[in-house]
């Protein structure tokens, strides 16, 4: 076992050979937008996710199937699978079967295989002192996503958000492999802080982000300020106040936004300084909207400060 319950990390890895280890994971969520068959391929993608975050190649697949048996048609649940099927499809990625059960509510997504050379893995606590913290997707999928449910977000809006949920992070992560990662992670359901904060447990250091760096949807900062938040956000964000320090010209909703629950966000990549502008770059280069949002610093224990103004 290289990665498990004892060093948990974005996916469970099992060396299998000297030259080959297997890179494991599991994920599934309620729907995020009301298309059955774009909600089945954001699900399909979002799952894949920690396999890419891990450096790894997916390879197969296996469905996670939950819909109530009277609520809803079944034609919902077949276009729910239909997404999920081909959204892993795109990425090369063939789902072998699944299992499906009654629930009260549609919850879908996919358990998944990789593979990667054991020497090859980037796990979340490789970092060291003075790394740069890149992101490669805009924070605010949460808050639009909350806003869709309320019917308060822009056509525009749902687009926008769809497609960068419909973006998987296969091409980022192909770079970061390129360009000597350190550590990488993708940031999901603790949001930002919540996902740095294991980043920086892992390697017994502390971080430092520039809130002006950070990217973020337009329409999601809009919807923010009408505090039209997940529940997810405070609950991250009271989770990790202990170990959180904010700038006090931040206001809340700016500091929310950091802990913004996020549905197939980007990944948060450590590179050592001399290998960051290139890696910028490359990731720029094949699309990939990535930005300098921080670094990681010496610190007694485990801790992020947030400033107001970039350095």
């Amino acid at each position: 076992m290289i990665a498990g319950l004892e060093a948990p990390d974005d996916c469970g890895v099992i060396r299998v050979r000297e030259d080959l280890a297997l890179v494991t994971t599991v994920d599934a969520f309620t729907p995020v937008v009301d298309d059955p068959y774009e909600y089945g391929r954001i699900a399909a993608i979002n799952s894949l996710s920690d396999i890419y975050a891990m450096g790894a190649r997916p390879v197969s697949a296996l469905s996670i199937a939950a819909f109530p048996d009277f609520r809803l048609p079944l034609d919902v649940l077949a276009e729910i699978l239909r997404g999920l099927v081909e959204g892993a499809a795109a990425a090369g990625v063939p789902v072998l079967g699944g299992h499906t059960v009654k629930n009260p509510e549609p919850l879908f997504g996919l358990a998944v295989t990789g593979v990667i050379h054991p020497d090859r893995l980037t796990l979340k606590g490789g970092g060291r002192a003075g790394d740069m913290l890149v992101l490669t997707k805009p924070l605010g999928i949460g808050v639009m996503t909350t806003a869709i449910k309320n019917e308060r977000l822009s056509a525009e809006g749902t687009r926008l958000v769809t497609e960068l949920m419909l973006t998987a992070n296969a091409r980022a992560a192909e770079i970061m492999m390129e360009h000597d990662a350190r550590a990488a992670t993708d940031i999901t359901g603790f949001g930002l802080l919540g996902h740095l904060l294991e980043m920086v447990a892992g390697a017994g250091l502390g971080a430092e982000i520039d809130f002006p760096a950070v990217p973020m949807l337009d329409e999601a900062i809009e919807m923010a300020r009408l505090d039209l938040f997940p529940g997810g956000a405070r609950t991250n964000y009271d989770a990790h106040m202990g170990q959180l320090d904010f700038d006090p010209a931040l206001e809340e909703w700016q500091r929310l936004l950091l802990t913004d629950p996020q549905t197939s966000g980007g990944l948060l990549i450590c590179f050592a300084p001399e290998r960051l502008d290139e890696a910028l770059e490359a990731l720029r280069r094949v699309g990939v909207p990535a930005a300098l949002v921080g670094r990681l610093v010496s610190a007694a224990r485990p801790r992020v400060l947030v400033r107001a103004f970039s350095r």
